[in-house]
């Protein structure tokens, strides 16, 4: 007779008592229906292929010095791929959602030129974003200018047979076309790149020209002024036109502009352009509580076409999130991972009906029609980190058993079986277990003065002897984890292929699961024609 997996997988269980009987069955199947072994993955290195084409990619600077590791690893992978699919799309905008301190935000928009406005519902995360940006931007020129050197040492041991070409700085290149130049036309670019450099050409330049303030552009245009002015006469054609002052009055001349006057009108525009080009590049951290009916357009007065962004968007934000997407057509692309996934709401795991809210769980039509519900122990579970278990990162056991012999005193003392308030990080400050329980006590507003010190210790020395068989019961919860989170991502990509105006869906391992368990991102591009 042949046994199908899950025939084979359900012997792990006792067909009587359903109690678990095979560990090992148990860990396999685990592993079978693991993200991972499912094949539901696409790539990092095949989407960013299939992104840039033959377009080349931006020279990453790597934030590690002004962030924690995890970050700078969760930052750098995927402003990376958040660039590649901004260009793909041809949009400037990001939206980043439950941005928090603005890690992503800034980088996207220091070191990729995006504009990036970074939406959080706490006001505090925006106030802190605000102060870090304002740091960062005094130490960002510093960064781009190390990395440029960097990158140039680089290609300079990767060229040893081009030794005179590698040794050829931007400004080099730029004085060569001042002097060779012979069009009017080749003379009106050299103007524009000579007095008002763009993002692209600044970051080819060495760190000295780089780290150019605008007085030295003015200083430096006043010193071509009388050259530049002789032999092109029609300099200010290329300038823009809220530059340029209306001189139809009789008192003017424009043929005859005093010297004093082209400096002025240089000066103005460089500064507007200067200015043009700074706001191109801002990050703007806003505070906004995000639901499935939010309208960006409220929050954000000059929207355009974008995309969204989410990295570690907790529990219900990261539904709303793809529901937002689905429902704008001015939004073109989504890169959303989540995190949180005990504090998702579930349509089928309370009795009580409630036909008007927005679920987090489940989104696609499959689940709901099937009535699915994980129950909050489930989503509890699928918070937990296999990878980092496997190398060793074990469970913090001693804390989770305060925790359990917790809830039974406060079951059987005091009567309360669920209540809305939470112990936290109580364990990390706490001296011993009667000092655990009576901060726990305080925290959840329970009178701890009728509980006496000996009663708490009984408790502890009734349930000590039980704490390796809650280690390995929650051993097993690890093992699962990977199958409850499969359930859940798989769930949201549905829900995406289910949309009749998302050209392409997919799941993508983005991090290293080590560095950072949450790790895969939910990816989608919208039809051409609705760009």
């Amino acid at each position: 007779m042949f046994l199908t997996d899950d025939d084979l997988f359900s012997s792990a269980f006792c067909e009587n008592s359903e109690k678990l009987i095979n560990v090992h069955l148990f860990a396999l199947a685990a592993k079978y229906y693991s993200l991972s072994n499912l094949g539901a993955c696409t790539p990092l290195e095949d989407v960013l292929e299939a992104l840039k084409g033959d377009r080349e990619g931006a020279t990453g600077i790597k934030p590690d010095e002004f962030m924690n590791n995890k970050k700078s690893h969760e930052v750098q992978v995927m402003s990376e791929l958040v660039d590649n699919m901004a260009n793909y799309c041809g949009i400037k905008q990001v939206i980043d959602i439950g941005s928090g301190k603005g890690y992503l935000s800034s980088f996207l928009s220091m070191q990729y030129n995006l504009k990036v406005y970074g939406i959080d519902s706490s006001s505090s995360n925006t106030n802190g974003a605000h102060e870090r940006n304002r740091k960062l931007k005094k130490h960002w020129r510093a960064y781009q200018s190390r990395g440029r050197e960097n990158l140039k040492c680089q290609s300079l041991e990767k060229a040893n047979d081009r030794p005179v070409e590698s040794e050829i700085t931007c400004k080099t290149i730029n004085e060569e076309l001042l002097n060779n130049v012979k069009s009017l036309q080749n003379q009106d670019q050299v103007i524009i790149q000579d007095l008002v450099p763009s993002s692209g050409f600044m970051e080819l330049t060495t760190p000295e020209t780089s780290a150019e303030t605008e007085a030295d552009l003015v200083t430096r245009t006043q010193s071509h002024e009388t050259k530049l002015s002789e032999e092109v006469p029609d300099t200010l054609s290329v300038l823009p036109a809220d530059a340029v002052e209306d001189f139809s009055s009789p008192h003017y001349n424009c043929g005859e502009l005093c010297e004093k006057e082209k400096v002025q009108r240089k000066m103005t525009s460089l500064k507007s352009k200067a200015r043009k080009s700074s706001e191109s590049s801002l990050y703007f951290p806003l505070t906004s509580c995000i639901t499935a009916e939010t309208e960006l357009s409220d929050i954000i007065t000059d929207l355009e076409d974008c995309m969204l962004v989410g990295l570690h968007t907790c529990g219900d934000l990261a539904a709303n999130t793809l529901r937002i997407f689905a429902a704008k057509p001015e939004i073109k692309a989504i890169c959303s991972v989540g995190c949180c996934y005990h504090l998702l709401s579930e349509q089928f795991e309370n009795q009580e009906e409630c036909h008007d809210q927005v679920w987090g769980f489940p989104m696609c039509q499959y689940l709901k029609d099937k009535g699915w519900c994980c129950g909050r122990n489930a989503r509890m579970s699928a918070c937990l980190a296999l990878e980092r278990v496997a190398v060793g990162q074990m469970l913090p056991t001693e804390s989770l058993f305060y925790r359990a012999v917790l809830q039974v005193i406060i079951e059987e003392i005091y009567g309360v079986t669920k209540s809305d308030r939470h112990v936290g990080k109580t364990f990390s400050k706490s001296s011993s277990f009667i000092d655990y329980v009576r901060r726990s006590l305080k925290k959840l507003e329970l009178d701890d003065s009728k509980l006496p010190d000996s009663c708490i210790m009984n408790y502890y020395e009734k349930y000590k002897h039980r704490m390796n068989e809650l280690e390995a019961f929650n051993m097993l919860k690890v093992v699962l984890a990977p199958c409850i989170e499969v359930l859940i991502l798989l769930d949201r990509l549905c829900y995406l292929k289910e949309q009749e105006n998302i050209a392409w869906s997919g799941l993508v391992k983005l991090f290293d699961p080590v560095k950072s368990p949450r790790c895969y991102a939910v990816i989608a591009l919208k039809n051409q024609s609705c760009f």
